[in-house]
C-alpha cells in the first residue's frame, strides 16, 4: 500500500484551483475582469506561497520567477503587435497571462519573504 503525504494537501488544491481559475477567467472574461475574482485569485496566491515546503522554496521561486518575468513580456509583446496588427488571439493571452500574473506574484512574495526568514534565523 502507498502511503501518501498529505502536508501539503492545502497548497496543491489551491493551486489546482487558481490555476483553473485563472486560465478559465482570462479566456472567458478577456479584458473585462472583475475585481472579486482577481481579490480571489490573490489570496490563493496567498495560500499557495504559504504552504509551500520550505525544502522545496528555492525550486518554486526559480519557476515562478521565471513564470512572472515571461508573463510580463507575453503581455507586453502581445498588447504591441495587438495594437499594431488588431489580432484578437493577443488579447486573449495576454488576459489568460495577466490572471496568472495575478495568482503568482502574491505566491512569489510570499515564499521570498519565508525563504529570508529562514536564512536570518540561521
Amino acid at each position: 500500500m502507498v502511503i501518501r503525504s498529505r502536508e501539503n494537501l492545502i497548497g496543491a488544491w489551491a493551486f489546482l484551483l487558481g490555476i483553473v481559475l485563472a486560465i478559465g477567467v482570462g479566456a472567458i472574461a478577456r479584458q473585462n475582469i472583475n475585481p472579486i475574482v482577481l481579490a480571489i485569485l490573490a489570496i490563493l496566491g496567498i495560500i499557495v506561497g504559504y504552504f509551500v515546503a520550505e525544502q522545496d522554496s528555492q525550486t518554486f521561486l526559480l519557476a515562478s520567477v521565471s513564470l512572472v518575468i515571461v508573463s510580463f513580456a507575453g503581455i507586453q509583446g502581445l498588447v504591441l503587435s495587438a495594437a499594431v496588427l488588431g489580432i484578437d488571439i493577443g488579447r486573449l493571452i495576454s488576459s489568460v497571462l495577466g490572471t496568472l500574473l495575478v495568482l503568482f506574484v502574491p505566491a512569489t512574495i510570499i515564499v521570498a519573504l519565508k525563504t529570508v526568514f529562514s536564512i536570518a534565523k540561521r
